[in-house]
């Protein structure tokens, strides 16, 4: 068994094409909203190679034509596994632009179900920050900083009460105004497994890891960030969070 798939997301930003595909194109961009470390070697022929953790996946590129139109996506795995991006990208009067993002690919295996969930989740904060990212910070770049809580969560409902109230607020909707580390800032994104935090220093976001534990994947705003030293006092400050 297992599933085909195909999510679709769209939204327009208040940025011309050219600084969208900026964002989607390159490895600096695409640090600064997606998952990990991430590199681009433009053009047809090319590839996006990402870094997060131990996975490590190289994507093809399938389809080249800036600022419009950028597709890539990996070879199936023995088991059927793939996975494949398509980025549309239209300007509209007034230098704003249309986002358009097609993820596809199959899922083996019967217990594909909460990988899907999962793969749903994650990529609907994604796409969120890269909306986020290019309204907010146009022109400008993030550092990727990742860190991880305890192995083991056994109730999630309740560990997303406590960072709630660590946030300052009694539930995680979009629009509160939180606290995060001294800094003021205001929920952009929530569901089941992932929240999204702006603040003037970045995007902070937490996810539930797949069968594993909390993850922080931040995207920090400075010109000369300290990555290690980011990770190890998120890493800190997530189990603190129990």
């Amino acid at each position: 068994m297992g599933k085909e798939f195909e999510e679709i997301d769209v939204a327009e930003v208040p940025v011309e094409p050219e600084q969208v595909w900026a964002a989607i194109a390159t490895g600096p961009g695409i640090d600064s909203w997606f998952m990990g470390r991430n590199e681009v070697d433009g053009g047809p022929g090319g590839a996006v190679r990402g870094a997060f953790a131990a996975y490590e996946p190289t994507h093809a590129i399938t389809a080249w034509d800036p600022p419009n139109r950028l597709a890539y996506g990996g070879d199936p795995e023995p088991d059927g596994r793939r996975i494949a991006y398509e980025f549309l990208v239209e300007g509209r009067d007034g230098g704003s632009s249309v986002i358009r993002c097609v993820t596809s690919g199959f899922l083996p295996g019967d217990d594909w179900a909460d990988e899907f969930e999962a793969m749903q989740a994650g990529g609907a904060l994604f796409f969120r920050n890269l909306v986020e990212f290019v309204r907010h910070f146009p022109g400008r770049t993030a550092k990727p900083v990742t860190a991880f809580g305890p192995d083991v969560v056994t109730d999630w409902p309740a560990l997303w009460t406590v960072l709630a109230k660590e946030l300052g607020v009694e539930q995680l909707i979009v629009g509160a105004k939180v606290r995060l580390d001294g800094t003021d800032g205001v929920v952009y994104a929530v569901n089941d497994q992932t929240v999204g935090i702006r603040t003037g220093g970045g995007l902070f976001c937490f996810l539930q890891g797949f069968h594993g534990p909390l993850v922080a994947t931040h995207h920090v705003v400075a010109p000369d960030v300290d990555t290690a030293a980011e990770e190890a006092k998120w890493a800190e400050w997530l189990a603190a969070l129990g």
